[in-house]
């Protein structure tokens, strides 16, 4: 019966792995139908090696490796236009963008696809039915997504193991795995139910999908143990800071006059509440002053001043001048009540096209541009330290940094608080700030460290160093959360090994596909 469907060029080249593509979105955030995964990658695993097998004598005998391609692609683009479709959102703001929206529907993903269809058609002339092939398929997924994280500029969004979001339990292997590794032992997961596939014994059958019920047990108890072991190491800190972490839910907009960027300072200083009581580092957002620079801003002291106290420190996105080039980074600065620069932080990783224009010579004489105001490019900052004041060993994420694993990797050891901001505007009411916020915790629990989050029309919340969220305000909503955050100290110390313990756990994967297969050829 099977086959009498798969046997159809069109259903299974074509219809087939756009439909399975599509389907992971269900997996990841807001939905968090996880055991789509489950489905979807046993399923690519079976029709891949199906397809070798069959293109010499079906399919009108059309060569193996063109159909695996047309395959590979389609699955690639029905994963990413489902998962990325929101990105197009950001072009609605300017008219000058719009007739770009089918280009990025189309582009996008397709360009993103080819991380499958090449990796596809490299591995599986190598792959049959059977465990160490799902080894080397595994293997092959993880080394795709690393290599996507990495290449240009990265763009680690939506790999397998972010799908695994709701399982705070299971997450806790981060702080000692890394992401990748973590994401590695994921695709095994979820591509282990493959076995059904096989030509081997029930009993076989059986015992594998033992072992992934053990798995997943064995992680889900340790994780909570782990949970449970670290509350008595919170409950019992004595070095504590109070956070207020605001949410002004602003339209997205710029070219505002300075009635109306007074106006939305009056409103953040009304969310924050100051105490002059208290000693509070205040959180705002990513863009609360959009198209002005921090020069521009200081025109504003006076409301500062009279508003804030000298036990407060106030912290915000805002744009800054480089007084050489007079380039403009896109900075994130801890100032006090006098508006005076206290540590500053320019982002390192820009978004394409939407920051900065790749080949921005070559582009902009064709007439493109990148989508946030002002004609020229950001400047990426270098790489700095921490931001640290009094307790506070800040790691400083800016919007999109924050989907980077490996800039925890190269944080300060003493880090113990992570704070990401955020301008989540661009992308609607969509799922896109869904799939942003969640990456949070997964940094959180690889750092082991409290993570504020501060998002304009996006998720803001403060989560706890084992991925829980303690508060949160969604996407719609105004005001503040706040928290006295227990600040844990030296809790990091193997992360910079993360990498080392996946390419460890790769290789040996990898060696038993081999030996399994020189067995074979004996």
């Amino acid at each position: 019966m099977l086959d009498k469907y798969l046997n159809n060029r069109l259903i299974t080249l074509y219809l087939i792995p756009l439909i399975i593509g599509s389907l992971t979105v269900f997996s990841f955030q807001p939905f968090n139908f996880t055991i789509v995964n489950f489905i979807v990658l046993p399923s690519f695993f079976y029709l891949i090696i199906y397809i070798k097998k069959k293109s010499k004598n079906i399919y009108r005998k059309k060569p193996y490796k063109r159909n695996l391609f047309i395959f590979g692609s389609l699955f690639g683009f029905g994963f990413f236009l489902s998962n990325l479709h929101w990105i197009t959102h950001s072009l609605t703001f300017d008219d000058n963008f719009k007739y770009l929206i089918p280009f990025g529907l189309l582009f996008i993903p397709l360009f993103l696809s080819l991380f499958f269809s090449l990796t596809i058609l490299i591995i599986t002339p190598f792959l049959n039915l059977n465990f160490p092939s799902l080894l080397f398929f595994s293997a092959s997924l993880a080394i795709s997504d690393f290599i996507r994280a990495k290449i240009l500029t990265g763009f680690p969004w939506n790999l397998w193991a972010y799908s695994f979001s709701w399982a705070t339990e299971i997450l806790q292997i981060l702080n000692l795995s890394g992401f990748f590794c973590f994401n590695l032992i994921i695709i095994t997961i979820f591509t282990l139910p493959a076995v059904v596939f096989f030509k081997t014994k029930i009993i076989y059958k059986f015992l594998v999908f033992t072992s992934l019920v053990l798995a997943i047990l064995v992680l889900y108890i340790s994780g909570s143990h782990s949970i449970n072991k670290n509350q008595n190491i919170l409950d019992s800190s004595d070095k504590k800071y109070y956070i207020k972490a605001i949410s002004p839910n602003f339209k997205l907009e710029y070219g505002l006059d300075s009635n109306k960027i007074k106006n939305r300072l009056d409103k953040l200083i009304k969310y924050s509440e100051p105490d002059k009581d208290r000693k509070t580092l205040f959180v705002w957002p990513e863009g609360v002053f959009s198209g002005y620079t921090f020069e521009d801003v200081l025109d504003l002291r006076e409301t500062f001043s009279k508003s804030f106290f000298d036990n407060h420190l106030i912290l915000f996105g805002v744009n800054r001048v480089d007084k050489k080039t007079l380039g403009i980074y896109n900075s994130m600065v801890i100032v006090n009540n006098r508006m005076e620069i206290v540590r500053e932080y320019n982002k390192q990783k820009l978004v394409p096209f939407g920051e900065y224009l790749p080949f921005e010579k070559i582009l902009n004489k064709i007439g493109l541009k990148k989508i946030t105001e002002g004609q020229g490019s950001f400047l990426a900052g270098g790489r700095q330290n921490n931001l640290v004041i009094d307790k506070l060993n800040i790691l400083p994420l800016i919007c999109y940094e924050i989907i980077f694993p490996e800039f925890l990797q190269s944080s300060d050891e003493n880090t113990n608080i992570i704070i990401n901001i955020s301008e989540d505007g661009w992308f609607g009411n969509s799922i896109g700030p869904h799939q942003h916020f969640v990456k949070g915790v997964f940094r959180a629990v690889e750092q082991n460290s409290f993570l504020i989050r501060s998002a304009n029309k996006g998720i803001s919340a403060i989560i706890n160093n084992k991925g829980e969220i303690v508060k949160k305000l969604t996407a719609t909503e105004k005001g503040n959360i706040e928290l006295e955050v227990p600040l844990l100290i030296k809790q990091n110390k193997n992360k910079n090994k993360n990498d080392l313990i996946f390419f460890v756990l790769l290789i040996t994967y990898i060696f038993t596909f081999l030996l399994f297969k020189k067995k074979n050829e004996k």
